[in-house]
């Protein structure tokens, strides 16, 4: 067994996780989700188990990430573990100070990260001397408000993946195809810094478009058609997601004025996005514009989610949403139709909610949406 030393002062994050913890009527808090445990420790490996506490955080490693660990994390023991992380803290639990009244202290776990199979087992290694709480999204509720460093890594992000698409349009034309636009633009956001696509970039085209989730084909780009590209760039764990719809030629005016009511539909969306406001006004805001076009039919998905560590997080914008949106929220707005035979049309940003208003961190224009035609 390998003990880190001199990094287990309690860090801020730690604190306000056990705070949260105490509120749920939590002893401990079982972290196996990875990206939760580098939002509360630093450390970014792909495999460990986080056991915070009120004394003492601890964190189990296995030996190809002991190094690692004993460099990025911060505020927990680092603890390398050749037998099994769960099992040790299972051990660990077994062990734990019971508390004064003769109820079983309550852990919390990540029932959406930790497989069933492993909660059996973590159950069955802890002989009942403990009782396991689900404690749902105790932690992405945390991630939700992003602090000043947080933010500066999504707006580093969006500018790396603006960059690299303004400068990919003069490729955009009939005959290239979308697998081989969708890497060269991989290719130069990892260029300008970023450590890899926060996603399998979408570039899909003509009737595909019509697919929100489309993955880049081999089909080559025609004229006469809208090609949606959907993508995003990851800033030290951070993610930005943006998305673009192009026109390749000449639009004609079905062209034009589905393209106009999409990004007018973004627009009121942008507007509703306010501190105070429930999840759901954004959404609703961007429905009833597409709805006042005759259009509302083919907007087929939810206004937005939270981005940051994971590209779909809290907070929500749709249609039931009450969580009130936050300053620190960080929220992709991307309203879309989606028409079967045609293709689709959506614009995306991902958006800074201030005490102000709105900050866009997705700069690349809207305005500019025709390649090879005016």
């Amino acid at each position: 067994m390998d003990t880190g030393e001199g990094a287990h002062s309690c860090t801020p994050r730690l604190e306000l996780a056990f705070r949260r913890i105490e509120s749920r009527h939590l002893s401990f808090l079982l972290v196996t989700n990875p990206k939760n445990i580098y939002y509360l420790t630093g450390f970014r490996g792909s495999a460990g188990v986080l056991l915070v506490a009120a004394e003492k955080s601890c964190l189990w490693v296995d030996p190809r990430y002991t190094l690692q660990a004993h460099i990025q994390a911060t505020g927990a023991e680092v603890i390398e573990e050749r037998h099994g992380l769960l099992r040790a803290a299972a051990a660990w639990l077994k062990k734990s100070k019971r508390p004064r009244i003769r109820k079983l202290p309550r852990v919390g776990f990540e029932e959406g990260n930790l497989p069933y199979a492993a909660f059996v087992q973590l159950r069955r290694a802890t002989q009942g001397r403990v009782r396991f709480t689900a404690a749902g999204e105790l932690l992405e509720d945390l991630r939700a408000i992003k602090d000043s460093r947080e933010i500066e890594c999504i707006r580093q992000a969006g500018e790396i993946s603006c960059v690299a698409f303004e400068e990919i349009r003069n490729l955009i034309k009939p005959g290239v195809r979308e697998a081989d636009l969708a890497n060269e633009l991989e290719y130069r956001m990892r260029q300008k810094g970023a450590e890899g696509p926060a996603f399998e970039t979408i570039v899909a085209s003509g009737p595909r478009g019509a697919w929100p989730h489309a993955r880049a084909s081999l089909n080559p780009l025609e004229a006469g058609q809208f090609v949606i590209f959907d993508f995003g760039a990851i800033v030290r764990g951070y993610s930005a997601d943006v998305t673009r719809t192009l026109y390749v030629g000449r639009p004609n005016r079905r062209a034009r004025s589905l393209y106009k009511a999409v990004l007018g539909a973004q627009e009121a969306a942008l507007e509703a996005l306010r501190v105070g406001f429930q999840g759901s006004e954004p959404d609703r805001a961007a429905r009833r514009f597409l709805e006042q076009v005759r259009l509302g039919r083919f907007f087929t998905h939810s206004t937005g989610h939270g981005v940051g560590l994971d590209v779909h997080e809290p907070p929500r914008l749709a249609k039931n949403e009450k969580r009130r949106l936050t300053a620190g929220n960080v929220v992709t707005v991307e309203p879309g139709i989606y028409i079967e035979s045609f293709g689709g049309i959506r614009i995306e940003d991902t958006v800074l909610i201030g005490e102000r208003g709105p900050e866009v961190l997705t700069p690349a224009s809207k305005k500019d949406w025709v390649v090879g035609g005016s």
